[in-house]
């Protein structure tokens, strides 16, 4: 059965390259027969990873402070990044986590995936939560990475999603599948 609103692509063109995405064209006809052309952004899978403490005072996430330079501020977030060539999700969530905070984690499970804007946006932001988190060993970041690493209760990052410093919209969808992950197991 073929859907109604079902685009066909016809053609695409790369019009843009840099080291973190492409930007292509994309020439599409509509249910109605009209040729069009719109914009995307290709660009690698991300891992975002939800790390779980289980402290003296309770349950607390080991998350990033890093300067964001789209929103020229500075932004408390979970760990997370861009796929290597040829890692899954799993892989690289525990890649980021261990490069970007030092801890390990023993258990790693996806919660899920989604297209962070499919409007313009090709690639998919996986999530996943890690447990049984070993002590964090020194950070291994990249060159232009500055990141500080803090553990926070995880009422306080909830109640202060949508606030500064919790300014990453995925953190909002992280938080969701983490809250829905552990209603779950009640």
């Amino acid at each position: 059965m073929e859907d109604k609103l079902g685009w066909k692509e016809e053609g695409r063109k790369i019009v843009y390259n840099c080291p973190i995405f492409r930007v292509g064209e994309r020439y599409c006809r509509s249910p109605e027969n009209d040729l069009n052309t719109y914009i995307v952004l290709d660009t690698s899978d991300w891992a975002i990873v939800i790390p779980v403490l289980e402290t003296q005072r309770g349950r607390e996430f080991v998350m990033v402070r890093q300067w964001r330079h789209g929103a020229q501020d500075l932004s408390i977030e979970f760990p997370g990044g861009v796929f290597e060539k040829g890692e899954d999700g799993a892989t690289a969530a525990a890649r980021e986590l261990r490069e970007e905070t030092g801890y390990r984690a023993e258990k790693i499970e996806k919660l899920g995936v989604f297209n962070p804007n499919p409007a313009i946006m090709s690639n998919k932001v996986h999530f996943f939560l890690a447990s049984d988190l070993k002590t964090p060993l020194e950070q291994d970041l990249d060159d232009d990475e500055f990141v500080e690493v803090a553990t926070i209760p995880w009422k306080e990052v909830l109640n202060g999603l949508g606030k500064a410093p919790y300014i990453h919209a995925l953190m909002g969808t992280a938080m969701s599948l983490y809250l829905r992950e552990v209603g779950s197991r009640k």
